[in-house]
């Protein structure tokens, strides 16, 4: 009798593929890392802080990335939140607000609402 099972075989086979395409991914940087944990205009935050204070984002995301990769950080961060943190270690990212208002079924923009009523 012999021990060859073609199941086993195909099982280990897959495994084995698995494991060669897991060793050939490259380890997310810390930027990717963070962003897999923004929501609800996290990314936009991050982009604005990135363009004002390069230098200081970058250690920021560093230090963020080491606090979710050790599991001190868990769960996600709202864009709030991460604008939130900037600001309290006093960088204050200026982020592009727009108000609008409804007029008629569709958004219209208050500056343009204003101007309407001007005219």
């Amino acid at each position: 009798m012999t021990d060859y099972d073609p199941e086993l075989e195909i099982i280990k086979a897959k495994k084995l593929l698995k494991m060669k395409k897991k060793s050939n991914e490259k380890p997310k940087s810390d930027r990717e890392l963070l962003l897999e944990h923004l929501f609800d205009r996290g990314s936009t935050v991050l982009a604005t802080a990135e363009r004002q204070y390069p230098k200081e984002t970058t250690i920021i995301i560093a230090k963020l990335a080491e606090l979710i990769k050790s599991g001190e950080l868990q769960g996600s961060i709202s864009g709030g939140a991460l604008l939130a943190l900037f600001r309290s270690i006093g960088l204050n990212v200026r982020m592009e607000t727009k108000i609008s208002v409804e007029e008629h079924g569709r958004l219209v923009s208050l500056a343009d609402r204003l101007k309407q009523n001007e005219e």
